[in-house]
């Protein structure tokens, strides 16, 4: 694609399906109070449940590079909706840890080949206002993680535990949708026919290595608010209503900081927007944590605002530099950042069980000051 016009629908085409998809995969934090009384979890066990999830993103370097070298980009985004909400759908209905350890792993697959190929897509119809492109695109996915708990939440008190798998039907429609919808050209977005993860990484990785520091750091804050909010407010009310509610309120901002973030990077330079939201957010968890009444719930909406809206940055960051490998290249920024937040979700959920919740997000803060120093070594 020659061009460097912002495709306004197409962007915002894949954004929807960023939205249908991701609603599904925010199902278990909004829903773990049930699954840990139901199945009697610890806190590790719980915080496993991600990780297990998050370990098909080890493949994402290799469905980049298969997606860059076949042109399948088009039937992944098509039809991943509705694989992802199959499983996600089930997850109230597992007899045992065991079959909800498989569930996960499995939309976790289903998660990986959504998310590498759908950014290449949003860069290439943004033209030179990636920053934009990638905010609208993530814009869909936490939006979907505002929307998702509380319909999680609703679903499950209006159609029960045993029949919450009726709401796959959504994802099904959207799929249908696509099919009919998304220009079937986009099977031609491959640039390189035969390309390598070897030549990607060399590609990136000046960029990759400090981002990769970042994102470990980041980690930790990301996980801890993402996983555990619902459990530590249900825990200091009594109301899972309120642990929604509260992690809605906080993906909620971090809508409004995806949409700002990769925006304003776009006018002030990617590593300025990420310097200040990396300075804000280890302080607004830690006000959080110490403060009660409103200023708890602004610094829960600040949290959500600066946690979230680091990724459409690195995102632009990644596909500006990976011009040649652009679907690898992310699926090794992508398998980077899976990673880091699953491996920081169990040691989160080891703190909580020996700390307490309260310590644990007090510990997440205190590591998310190390992302200063990767920052600063960001060739860009």
């Amino acid at each position: 694609m020659k061009t460097q016009k912002f495709q306004t629908g197409r962007v915002t085409l894949v954004a929807f399906s960023h939205f249908i998809h991701d609603v599904y995969t925010s199902f278990l934090a909004p829903l773990l109070p049930l699954i840990i009384e139901k199945l009697s979890l610890t806190l590790t066990q719980a915080g496993l449940l991600s990780t297990v999830m998050q370990i098909p993103a080890l493949l994402n370097p290799f469905i980049g590079l298969f997606a860059d070298n076949k042109g399948l980009a088009r039937w992944l985004v098509i039809l991943t909706p509705t694989v992802t909400a199959i499983f996600m759908s089930l997850i109230l209905s597992a007899s045992s840890y065991y079959v909800l350890l498989v569930l996960l792993f499995l939309a976790g697959i289903s998660v990986a080949a959504y998310h590498v190929p759908t950014p290449v897509l949003v860069a290439k119809y943004s033209g030179d206002r990636k920053g934009r492109g990638m905010s609208i695109f993530m814009t869909g996915g936490e939006s979907a993680r505002t929307v998702g708990p509380m319909f999680a939440v609703a679903a499950v008190s209006f159609l029960g535990a045993d029949h919450f798998y009726v709401v796959m039907g959504f994802a099904m429609l959207t799929s249908v949708l696509l099919y009919f919808t998304l220009e079937k050209e986009e099977q031609k977005t491959s640039i390189k026919r035969n390309g390598s993860l070897k030549a990607a990484f060399h590609e990136i990785k000046h960029v990759l290595i400090p981002l990769s520091g970042i994102l470990s750091v980041r980690s930790f804050m990301h996980a801890s608010m993402g996983v555990f909010l619902t459990v530590f407010v249900e825990r200091e009310t009594g109301s899972l209503w309120l642990g929604g509610a509260a992690l809605a309120l906080y993906e909620g901002f971090g809508v409004a900081g995806v949409l700002c973030a990769g925006t304003f990077s776009d006018w002030l330079g990617r590593q300025r927007v990420l310097f200040w939201v990396l300075m804000v957010a280890p302080f607004a968890i830690l006000v959080f944590v110490f403060s009660t009444g409103i200023l708890k719930i602004i610094m829960l909406a600040i949290t959500g605002f600066t946690v979230l809206s680091t990724t459409p940055v690195m995102l632009a960051i990644i596909q500006e530099n990976a011009k040649l490998n652009p679907s690898a290249a992310n699926g090794l920024f992508m398998m980077v950042s899976f990673a880091a937040r699953s491996i920081a979700v169990v040691l989160a959920g080891i703190i909580g069980d020996v700390a307490g919740l309260e310590n644990m997000f007090i510990v997440s803060a205190l590591i998310g000051f190390g992302a200063i120093p990767f920052l600063l070594k960001l060739d860009h």
